[in-house]
């Protein structure tokens, strides 16, 4: 006989598995809180025979329900978040996680159910909010032996307005003169602020024709110096209003040397000058050869002239200087004849006027000229 103190088994979830003189097992169906207690196995010998043992049933927690949020929430409230369970036994543990990162700091209720044996418990979190909390899941998780290592959860996604952020982004950090700019206006917001307004130096655009807003983006098609200034971005949404500033300076175009071609050039000037001097036997022939120092092989375009000049100079000189010495010489050349003929004027013929010539020897060295 199976009992359960203070009496016999009598219902009908409870069903006899298996009976033998060795062995007696029952089962029971759907089972609940008020199953728990004490049961008796006897066996009807002389003496009679007994076994007891104490079934103890768990109470599965309800699902966890969150309370507390109202959306949206302003950046910067404080933020309080309940989750509750009930009809745990013995009592859950609820433990609260945001962006999967636990968070510790949180207060814990027990409360003990009107049929006195099972629990509602829960869980308090407290925090002021931010921008960064937008869009993050708050998860309250419910553990429980009962669970079989499966946690009940509960999640949030939180709802957060706050002023936007802006920030302009140039398309290009060096601007030059004549070259595009695009100047992207970024904002952040919730709700997202929708135009943004372009102002320079407290002001209007001054050229609208060749500055062109679109969207977030303004668009100065060819830049001149008289762009330069301060450029400002606001947006603005429901919560507030926020702008950024950028400080347009526009460069000179970097000069760029262009590829030049070398012509190499070679200017000479030759002057050969002949001279006949009467000396001894020995025969002197002097040839000089000038070069321009000024004639420099491969002096690009912009010196040819300069070169001509010069060599014009040179050789006129040259050519004066063969003058005035071509002069000196037939003048030096003459009186050396006239002299040579003195006291001949009389000969009846060449050889008396040799031998009667002033200052001649008869045996004198004969006296030759060279001409080169």
């Amino acid at each position: 006989l199976v009992q359960r103190r203070p009496h016999s088994l009598r219902d009908n979830r409870i069903e006899l598995v298996r009976a033998s003189w060795h062995e007696l097992s029952i089962s029971v169906s759907d089972v609940s809180l008020s199953d728990e207690g004490q049961y008796t196995c006897s066996l009807f010998t002389m003496p009679v025979k007994t076994s007891k043992a104490y079934l103890t049933v768990l109470g599965v927690p309800e699902k966890p329900q969150i309370s507390g949020f109202s959306s949206p929430v302003m950046e910067g409230d404080l933020m309080q978040l309940t989750c509750k369970t009930s009809g745990s036994k013995p009592a859950a543990d609820i433990r609260w996680f945001k962006n999967d990162k636990e968070i510790k700091d949180v207060k814990y209720l027990k409360e003990e159910d009107a049929n006195r044996k099972t629990f509602t418990v829960s869980s308090t979190l407290d925090f002021r909010v931010d921008r960064s909390d937008d869009g993050v899941a708050v998860i309250c998780r419910v553990d429980h032996e009962s669970l079989n290592a499966t946690p009940q959860v509960a999640m949030q996604v939180l709802e957060i307005h706050y002023t936007p952020s802006v920030k302009i982004i140039p398309s290009t950090p060096f601007p030059q003169e004549g070259q595009p700019l695009i100047l992207t206006c970024e904002s952040k917001g919730k709700p997202l602020p929708e135009p943004v307004l372009w102002t320079k130096d407290g002001g209007e655009l001054p050229d609208p024709d060749r500055m062109v807003v679109s969207g977030r983006e303004l668009n100065i098609l060819f830049l001149n110096k008289t762009d330069n200034g301060t450029y400002r971005c606001e947006a603005t949404n429901t919560i507030g209003q926020s702008s950024a500033e950028y400080v347009l300076i526009v460069h000179d175009v970097p000069n760029t040397l262009l590829p030049t071609t070398i012509i190499p050039s070679l200017t000479t000037a030759t002057v050969t000058t002949s001279v006949a001097i009467t000396t001894s036997p020995t025969t002197s022939a002097t040839t000089s050869s000038v070069r321009d120092p000024n004639a420099l092989a491969g002096q690009n375009g912009p010196d040819h002239a300069l070169i001509g000049g010069i060599v014009a100079v040179v050789v006129f000189v040259t050519l004066c200087s063969i003058f005035l010495l071509g002069r000196y010489l037939a003048r030096h050349k003459g009186t050396y004849l006239t002299n040579e003929a003195k006291g001949a004027e009389d000969a009846p013929d060449a050889d008396t006027a040799i031998i009667n010539a002033e200052g001649s020897q008869v045996n004198a060295e004969e006296k030759k000229e060279y001409f080169i």
